[in-house]
C-alpha cells in the first residue's frame, strides 16, 4: 500500500486520470468500496468534494496531500528514529508504548496524509488479519497532527490535584448476559462486536461499554484502564509548559477515529454501487423517504400485486374444474291441437327453432334447418314459401324444397299427445325425406291426425 500511495502523489485506483468529468455518489461510492477490498487508502472529504466538483485532487495539482508529512509535522519525524521521543513523550504513550512501527515509519516517509476512514480501514484490516491495531501516535503520525495532541484528553485538568472524573472511569459494569457470554469461554472478533453494536443500536439497548468490549476480546481487564492509568501520577508530576493554544484544543481525532464512522461499525464488504457502500466510504446517499405517502403507496403497490396473484391462481384453479353446457331442452309443450289454425304458425321460430304446420288433415313440427348448409330459413307469408337467406334455398308451405341448392324437403320433429291434452314435441328425433329415398313423413310420431 505504501508504493501505491507513493504513486503520482497518491492512488488514483479506478479513477479516470485528470482532466476528467464531475463525479456522482454512485462511481464515488463503488471507488471506496473498492479501495476497502484492496487496502487502499480511502478517498478523504476533500477529495470527494473536488470529485463531485469536477475539479483536480489535492495531489493531483500538487498540493496538499502530495506534501510529505515531515515537512508539515516537524515533530512526527524523529519518533521512529530517535529513542528520546519516546522518554519525553506523553504520559499517555509512555504508559501505552505507543510508538511508531516500521511500517508506520515507512508510509509516514511516503509523504502522503491520511484520512480518517482510511486509517479506520486500515484499522479493520488488522482487525481481520490478527494484527496489532494502530496506536494514538501513530494514528497522530499518519494524520499530520502533532505529538502533544495525542495526550490531550487524558492529560491532568487545571486543577491538579482532582483529575476529571470521565477520565478517570472510561470503562463501566459489566452487566449479566456479558458476563454469562465471557463465561462461556468464546473469544469474540471485532467484527462481532460491531454487528452487536450495530443490534443494540437497531433495538434501543444501551451500547458495550469498553470493559465488555475488552472482557469479550479475551483482553486482560488491565488493558482497558491502560490509557487512563497514568492520569493519576501526570498529576503529582509537574505540568509541562505548553502554549495556550494547545491547552483549549480540542480532542485530537486519532483518539475518536478507531470507534466512530460508518467505516468501522459495518461488519463485512458492502456490496459496490448500493446506498450502503456509499455511506461506507463517506458518500451522503439519499433514499426515499419514510413518509405517510410513501407507506401508502408501497401498500398501494402491494395490495395490486396481492391481487393479481389471486386472480391468478382463481383461474389457473379454474382450469381443471369440468365445464358445463347448457342447452334448451329437446323435448317441450307447445299447446292443444285446437289452438292452431290452417297454415304455418312461427311463434316457437326464436325459442325452439321449429314451425307448427297445419294442414286440412294433418298437424306436423317442421324443424327450421335448411338441408343445405344448416341455415334458418324465413317464412314468407306473402309468397307462402320458406326461403334461406344463405343461399336462396326455397321450400314450400310443407317444407318440400322446390329451389336452390337444397338437396332434400326439411325435416319434421316427433310430435304426440300428452296425457294432459298438449302436444308434445321431441327434437331429438326428426323425420327426413333423403333424396332418391321413401319419405318418413308418413310413419306414427311424424305428424297428428287434426
Amino acid at each position: 500500500m505504501a508504493d501505491e500511495s507513493a504513486k503520482a502523489g497518491g492512488v488514483l485506483g479506478h479513477l479516470p486520470p485528470w482532466p476528467r468529468q464531475a463525479l456522482n455518489n454512485s462511481v464515488i461510492g463503488m471507488e471506496q468500496a473498492y479501495r476497502q477490498r484492496k487496502g487502499l487508502p480511502l478517498l478523504s472529504d476533500a477529495d470527494i468534494e473536488a470529485l463531485k466538483a469536477g475539479q483536480p485532487m489535492a495531489w493531483e495539482s500538487g498540493d496538499g496531500g502530495s506534501a510529505p508529512v515531515a515537512s508539515s509535522a516537524p515533530p512526527v519525524a524523529p519518533v521512529a528514529a530517535s529513542p528520546a521521543v519516546s522518554t519525553t513523550a506523553s504520559p499517555t504513550a509512555a504508559a501505552g508504548n505507543d510508538s511508531l512501527s516500521e511500517d508506520v515509519a515507512k508510509w509516514v516517509a511516503a509523504g502522503r496524509k491520511w484520512s480518517k476512514s482510511t486509517i479506520a480501514a486500515e484499522q479493520a484490516r488488522r482487525g481481520r488479519k490478527g494484527l496489532p491495531t494502530l496506536n494514538n501516535v501513530e494514528i497522530a503520525a499518519l494524520l499530520g497532527e502533532p505529538v502533544e495532541s495525542v495526550a490531550a484528553p487524558t492529560a491532568p485538568a487545571p486543577t491538579a490535584a482532582a483529575p476529571a472524573p470521565a477520565a478517570a472511569t472510561p470503562s463501566g459494569p459489566i452487566s449479566a448476559e456479558i458476563a454469562k457470554w465471557v463465561a462461556e469461554g468464546r473469544k469474540w472478533s471485532k467484527s462481532t462486536i460491531a454487528a452487536e453494536q450495530a443490534r443494540r443500536g437497531r433495538k434501543g439497548l444501551p451500547t458495550l461499554n469498553d470493559a465488555e468490549i475488552a472482557a469479550l476480546l479475551g483482553e486482560p481487564a488491565a488493558a482497558a484502564a491502560a490509557p487512563t492509568a497514568a492520569v493519576p501520577a501526570a498529576a503529582t508530576a509537574p505540568a509541562a509548559p505548553r502554549p495556550a493554544a494547545a491547552k483549549a484544543a480540542p480532542p485530537s481525532a486519532a483518539a475518536s477515529v478507531a470507534r466512530t464512522g460508518e467505516s468501522t461499525s459495518y461488519v463485512g464488504t458492502p456490496a459496490v454501487g448500493t446506498s450502503r457502500a456509499a455511506a461506507a466510504g463517506g458518500v451522503a446517499s439519499i433514499g426515499p423517504e419514510n413518509s405517510e405517502v410513501n407507506q401508502q403507496r408501497r401498500r398501494l403497490v402491494w395490495s395490486a400485486v396481492a391481487a393479481f396473484l389471486v386472480a391468478w391462481f382463481l383461474a389457473f384453479f379454474r382450469f381443471f374444474l369440468p365445464r358445463t353446457l347448457f342447452e334448451p331442452a329437446t323435448s317441450f309443450k307447445i299447446g292443444y291441437p285446437e289452438e292452431y289454425g290452417l297454415g304455418v304458425d312461427t311463434k316457437f321460430q326464436q325459442r325452439y327453432r321449429i314451425w307448427v304446420d297445419r294442414t286440412p288433415d294433418r298437424i306436423f313440427v317442421i324443424y327450421a334447418r335448411c338441408t343445405h348448409l344448416g341455415c334458418t330459413p324465413d317464412w314468407k307469408p306473402s309468397e307462402n314459401k320458406f326461403k334461406c337467406p344463405c343461399h336462396g334455398s326455397g321450400y314450400d308451405s310443407e317444407g318440400i324444397n322446390f329451389e336452390g341448392p337444397a338437396p332434400r324437403p326439411m325435416d319434421r320433429a316427433k310430435v304426440e299427445i300428452a296425457p294432459d291434452g298438449q302436444i308434445l314435441v321431441d327434437v331429438s328425433k326428426l323425420y327426413q325425406w333423403p333424396k332418391g329415398q321413401p319419405t318418413q313423413f308418413n310413419e306414427d310420431g311424424a305428424f297428428l291426425r287434426a
